[in-house]
């Protein structure tokens, strides 16, 4: 006797339901698989301590597992208090301090500030008095990510002001702060203690913002002596001229613009004055070829070569200067040793500028 059985066939919705259940699962497995085990979604940190231990537990005594290095790029499993759960690239587990971790988008700010300065001119170059952060922005209190040596060689580009303690204006500091402006001759602010910026780049392009105070301009000694007690925020070597010497041998020697300001943080303009020091090839030494004052100048000064027909190819620098409304403009000027006249634009009118020579 034959046994029939009855096979019940899945009718078309369930058929359907089973296959949606199946692409949904497939599709969440990145997203299960990015998660921990306590169900906590994986996060991207980077580190920004120099150099930071990793530990196998959150305990006064514990093993020390690795180490992670400024700048590397970790994922968060666990977060308590004070400590994160971290792994390295190259599958490294272990715990590490919160303070010495920064997010993705501190990241991503330092990445759209290093692209946006990548190209800008140097204004000087210069070496780190001791460790410093790069942040952000121009604040104390900004986001930093990378550390940098003492000692460390950088190239600055622009300067800005930030209030020193927001919010607090010691009377000493007022006091000091009148004094010496009125010194420079102009209006005392009133207002919080501001200190100067320096957005810098380093050897390896990283682009940040740095204390002014944290930074030695890596002036020419031949130069510096000339400032007489100013400040220089920038220099630049226009070009060179050979000097024989009183041995008959010839060298090199650098002519140099500089942009100067009173020796004072927080000014309402980036340098006051120039001074372009040409070489005296027959006494062997510098001289002042020219100096201007009373400029509310701003960074960037730009310098390259033009050719001038008769007079042939000669340095220009191009310097932006503010007026009382807050419009910028440029001023370009040549030099053909030891002259340096304005080079006017279409319909500009020519101004007599203050302009001296020094024997030095």
């Amino acid at each position: 006797m034959t046994t029939w059985k009855i096979v019940k066939r899945p009718s078309p919705l369930n058929s359907y339901r089973f296959a949606m259940t199946f692409v949904l699962a497939t599709a969440l497995l990145p997203g299960l698989a990015a998660c921990n085990r306590k169900g906590r979604h994986v996060e991207v940190n980077y580190v920004s301590a120099a150099q930071a231990t990793l530990r196998d537990q959150v305990a006064t005594v514990y093993n020390h597992v690795g180490t992670v290095k400024n700048g590397e790029r970790v994922e968060v499993l666990e977060r308590e208090k004070r400590f994160s759960r971290v792994r390295t690239a190259s599958g490294l587990e272990g715990w590490i301090e919160q303070r010495y971790l920064v997010d993705q988008q501190t990241y991503d700010v330092l990445q759209k500030l290093t692209q946006e300065n990548l190209s800008d001119p140097v204004q000087s170059p210069a070496v780190l008095r001791n460790e410093t952060n790069l942040h952000i922005t121009p604040s104390r209190e900004a986001e930093h990510l990378y550390q940098l040596s003492a000692g460390a060689r950088v190239s600055v580009l622009k300067r800005a002001t930030a209030e020193k303690q927001p919010g607090v204006v010691p009377e000493s500091a007022r006091v000091d702060r009148k004094t010496s402006v009125r010194a420079a001759g102009a209006k005392v602010p009133s207002g919080p203690v501001l200190e100067d910026w320096w957005l810098v780049r380093d050897s390896e392009n990283r682009v940040g913002w740095v204390l002014a105070r944290m930074v030695d301009l890596d002036v020419p000694l031949d130069i510096a002596q000339y400032a007489e007690g100013q400040r220089i925020v920038a220099f630049f070597a226009l070009n060179q001229v050979q000097d024989a010497g009183k041995g008959g041998t010839g060298k090199p020697v650098s002519q140099y613009l500089c942009a100067i300001t009173e020796p004072h943080d927080g000014l309402p303009y980036d340098y006051d004055q120039i001074r372009v020091f040409t070489w005296n090839v027959k006494k062997h030494r510098y001289e002042t070829a020219y100096r201007e004052h009373g400029l509310n100048g701003v960074l960037p000064v730009t310098v390259s070569t033009e050719n001038f027909e008769k007079e042939g190819v000669l340095p220009v620098f191009i310097l932006h200067v503010k007026d009382d409304s807050g419009n910028v403009s440029e001023r370009k000027y040549k030099l053909n040793t030891p002259i340096v006249r304005r080079v006017l634009a279409p319909g500009e009118q020519k101004q007599a500028p203050l302009r001296t020579t020094h024997r030095r």
